[in-house]
């Protein structure tokens, strides 16, 4: 079936580059991106750059920070990049430090920052389940405490924008740790967006669908031999999300424009979590699809 010339599928979004919110929305405001260096990250941290924020980066992996500063500097961004492991929270406080000197305060926090690979739950070991949750939602919600804190003790309000999956609320085979982690950082936002609201915090969620970028992990393309822009046809809407469009999404959320808005999991996937079939393809179970690929064993 040639899906394409018989239904127009949703539209392209404008171009890269064409601004979505008014310019200098973000003009004297810090922005701190975990995992800002690369992938999902890296086209946030362009959008925020576009409308003038100051970018951090927060790593671990300096190739990643050089990565990043090079994308912030193509659109005359001003940016920093810090090194940070989120499961630290000696870390997030350092580099809470230096985004401070370099800035002052940080005013909006991106938790970003993940690790998946394809594994049957069966096959993963305790440090694999470690490793993952430890970065997902242990690094969430030290950076999001971390942020809170300084908010609060320099009476300002702030926003906290934490980057879930399409699969946070649903099964996830191959996916045991990550997807339990994710659907412990929803409950989180929800929690947080209540406790610190007095406080005027805000904490929202992100869920993207399927972004196509130079960097998925070599694990996560070997499920995807073919790309993943050869997804669209999995997708309702028949194509997938340009990067640029998660980006807008992310400067509205934490944006003045958004300023009601909290506790919210803003899904953008062009309604691939709602696929249904009239009937389901079928069942091939994960150990059929993964082999066993656990770095942590």
């Amino acid at each position: 079936m040639d899906l394409k010339s018989m239904y127009p599928g949703l539209p392209d979004p404008p171009p890269a580059g064409h601004p979505m919110l008014a310019p200098g929305t973000y003009a004297g405001q810090t922005i701190l991106i975990t995992g800002g260096g690369t992938g999902l990250g890296k086209a946030m941290a362009v959008e925020f750059a576009r409308l003038g924020g100051n970018i951090v980066i927060a790593s671990r992996n300096p190739q990643h920070h050089q990565a990043g500063l090079a994308a912030l500097e193509a659109v005359g961004g001003k940016a920093i990049a810090v090194p940070l492991d989120v499961r630290h929270p000696d870390q997030v406080a350092r580099a809470f430090d230096e985004a401070e000197k370099a800035f002052g305060g940080v005013d909006v926090l991106i938790n970003n920052a993940a690790g998946n690979f394809p594994v049957p739950a069966a096959d993963l070991s305790p440090n694999g389940w470690r490793a993952v949750t430890g970065i997902v939602l242990d690094g969430t919600f030290f950076c999001s405490r971390e942020f809170a804190l300084r908010r609060v003790a320099a009476g300002k309000p702030g926003a906290i924008l934490n980057i879930l999956v399409a699969y946070a609320t649903g099964a996830a085979p191959g996916h045991a740790h990550s997807a339990a982690a994710k659907a412990g950082v929803l409950s989180l936002t929800n929690t947080l967006a209540v406790e610190w609201a007095p406080d005027g915090i805000r904490v929202n969620a992100l869920s993207p669908g399927i972004f196509p970028h130079q960097d998925h992990s070599p694990e996560m393309r070997k499920q995807r031999p073919q790309g993943y822009e050869a997804e669209w046809n999995r997708v309702p809407g028949l194509r997938t999300g340009r990067t640029h469009e998660l980006g807008w999404a992310a400067t509205y959320l934490c944006s003045p424009y958004a300023a009601y808005v909290t506790g919210m999991d803003f899904m953008i996937d062009g309604a691939e979590r709602h696929r249904r079939a009239l009937r389901q393809a079928e069942f091939v179970p994960i150990r059929q699809q993964v082999h066993k690929r656990d770095p942590g064993a």
